[in-house]
C-alpha cells in the first residue's frame, strides 16, 4: 500500500481503499484524505487542499493506476456539478458498492443478515429523474442567472446548459431557463425552480420573491408556449402556488402504471418516486414479495398519492393507506375514485410520533404491512407494526442506516425474521441507496 508517500513538492501518492457517502475516494495512512474523482483500488497522486479535524480534502492530480471499472462520464459538467457523484464508475460496479453499503448497515447496525439477497432492481441510467429542485442565482459579474444543481461540496450553483439525468424535456431546458430568468426584471428574485415531469406534461414551479412585472409575465408566457411546458409561480408556501396561465383548461399532471392499469394524478410539488421505470418494477416486486391473496388486508404507511396502495388493492381484499400530509391524502382518495377502486381507505395521521394503542382505523385485522418512510425512517411505528403481527412486512427505504435501525428493532425486540433484502437503483450515478427488505414473524 502506497499511502502518504511524498511525490513532487507537496503532492502525495496514495491507494484508495473505499468511497465516502458522498462518492469521494478514501486514502488511509496517516491522516485520512477524501479525494473527489478517485475510485477504490486506484493509486493516485493528490494534493491536500483543505484540512479538517478528522480528515483532509484532497485534489486529484493524476491517476497512476486506474481500476477497470472506471469509465468516461457522459456529462460534461461531471466533477463540477454536485448532482451526480459516480458517473466515472460503471453502473454495474455502482450497484455492487450500494449492495455492500446495505449489507454493512444490516450486519453492523442491525446485526442481522437476510435469508436471501434479492437481485438488484435496475433500469435506465440516463434521463430518468422526473422530480428535481434546481437552484437559481443571479451573478452580477456575469450579468446572467445560473440554473442547476449546486456545485460539488459548495453552496454555489453550477453553470449548466443541460442535465443528462433529468427526464426529457426538462434536462435539455436548463440553458433556456437560465436565459429566460436572465431576461427578467426580477432576475435576482428567483432562487429555485421545482421540476415535475409527468407522462402528459412538464411543470416548472418558479419560486419568486417579488411580483413579476407585466413585461416579465409576457416573457414567461412566451417561454411556456415555445417549450410546451406549464409554468407556476410560488410567492410563499406551498399553498401559494398558482398556474401562470390560470384561465387555461388542462388535465392534471399524471403518470401511468401499466402493470396494474392505473392513472395517478399529482400536483407539481408532490412527492413522486423519482425514477418512473424503477417505480414500476418496484411495485411489481412489492406485490410479488408480499404474496397477497384476495383475502389479504394491507396497511400502507407513508402512502402518499397511493402509488403502492392502489396496485396492492388490485390484489387484496382491502388496503388502508396512512399519510401525514393532508393534501396527499386528498389526492390519494381522488386517484382511487379516478381508477374505480373502492376497497381502499385513506387516513391522515402523524407517523412521526408514537401511535396510540387504540386506534379505530387499526381495529380490523390486517395481514400485511408496506411502508415507505422518509430518510429519518419509521422508528415511531415499529411498535405498532409489532402489535399488528402481520404475516409480512415490506420495508422500502431511502436510507440504509434508518432501515437497519428499524429492522434491528423488529428483529431483536419483537421476534421478526429478515427473509430478504436488496437494493433498488432509483438514483443511478449518485451515492443514494434505495433498498427494500421483507420481514415475517418468527
Amino acid at each position: 500500500m502506497i499511502a502518504g508517500g511524498r511525490g513532487e513538492s507537496d503532492t502525495e501518492l496514495g491507494q484508495v481503499d473505499a468511497l465516502t457517502h458522498e462518492g469521494e475516494g478514501v486514502v488511509h495512512g496517516g491522516k485520512t484524505v477524501f479525494i473527489a474523482g478517485a475510485l477504490p483500488g486506484e493509486t493516485v497522486r493528490y494534493r491536500r487542499i483543505r484540512r479538517h479535524k478528522r480528515h483532509d480534502d484532497g485534489l486529484l492530480l493524476e491517476i497512476i493506476r486506474a481500476v477497470p471499472e472506471r469509465t468516461t462520464p457522459q456529462c460534461q459538467y461531471f466533477g463540477v456539478c454536485g448532482g451526480c457523484a459516480l458517473q466515472h464508475l460503471m453502473p454495474a460496479r455502482q450497484i455492487e458498492l450500494k449492495q455492500a453499503e446495505l449489507r454493512d448497515s444490516l450486519e453492523r447496525l442491525a446485526q442481522v443478515r437476510p435469508q436471501r439477497w434479492l437481485e438488484p432492481l435496475t433500469g435506465p441510467a440516463w434521463a430518468y429523474r422526473r422530480r428535481a429542485r434546481l437552484g437559481a442565482r443571479y451573478v452580477a459579474k456575469k450579468e446572467r442567472v445560473l440554473v442547476g444543481f449546486r456545485e460539488r461540496l459548495s453552496s454555489r450553483i453550477a453553470e449548466l446548459d443541460a442535465c443528462e439525468v433529468l427526464a426529457r424535456p426538462a434536462g435539455a431546458l436548463i440553458g433556456a431557463l437560465a436565459a429566460l430568468l436572465s431576461s427578467l426584471e426580477l432576475r435576482a428574485q428567483v432562487p429555485q425552480i421545482e421540476v415535475a415531469v409527468g407522462d402528459n406534461a412538464t411543470a416548472l414551479v418558479l419560486r419568486v420573491l417579488a411580483d413579476p412585472s407585466a413585461a416579465d409575465l409576457a416573457r414567461l408566457r412566451d417561454f411556456e408556449r415555445a417549450h410546451s411546458v406549464r409554468l407556476y409561480l410560488q410567492r410563499g408556501g406551498l399553498d401559494s402556488i398558482e398556474r401562470l396561465s390560470a384561465n387555461v383548461e388542462e388535465p392534471p399532471l399524471h403518470y401511468w402504471l401499466p402493470g396494474p392499469g392505473l392513472k395517478i394524478e399529482f400536483a407539481p410539488t408532490d412527492f413522486l418516486q423519482i425514477n418512473a421505470a424503477i417505480n414500476q418494477s418496484l411495485i411489481e416486486r412489492a406485490c410479488a414479495l408480499l404474496e397477497l391473496t384476495p383475502a389479504s388486508r394491507v396497511l400502507d404507511l407513508y402512502c402518499g398519492l397511493g402509488n403502492f396502495t392502489l396496485p396492492l388493492a388490485r390484489r387484496a381484499e382491502f388496503v388502508l393507506g396512512v399519510e401525514a400530509e393532508a393534501g396527499l391524502v386528498e389526492r390519494a382518495r381522488h386517484n382511487a375514485a379516478l381508477n374505480g377502486i373502492d376497497n381502499v381507505r385513506f387516513i391522515a395521521a402523524d407517523l412521526g410520533r408514537p401511535l396510540p394503542q387504540e386506534l379505530p382505523w387499526l381495529q380490523p385485522p390486517l395481514s400485511h404491512v408496506l411502508l415507505d418512510p422518509p430518510r429519518a425512517g419509521a422508528h415511531e411505528v415499529m411498535r405498532t407494526i409489532a402489535r399488528i403481527r402481520p404475516q409480512g412486512v415490506l420495508y422500502i427505504s431511502c436510507h440504509p442506516g434508518s432501515l437497519a435501525r428499524d429492522i434491528g428493532t423488529l428483529a431483536h425486540e419483537h421476534g421478526f425474521v429478515l427473509q430478504a433484502a436488496g437494493v433498488v437503483d432509483m438514483f443511478p450515478h449518485t451515492t443514494h441507496v434505495e433498498s427494500l427488505a421483507l420481514l415475517r414473524p418468527a
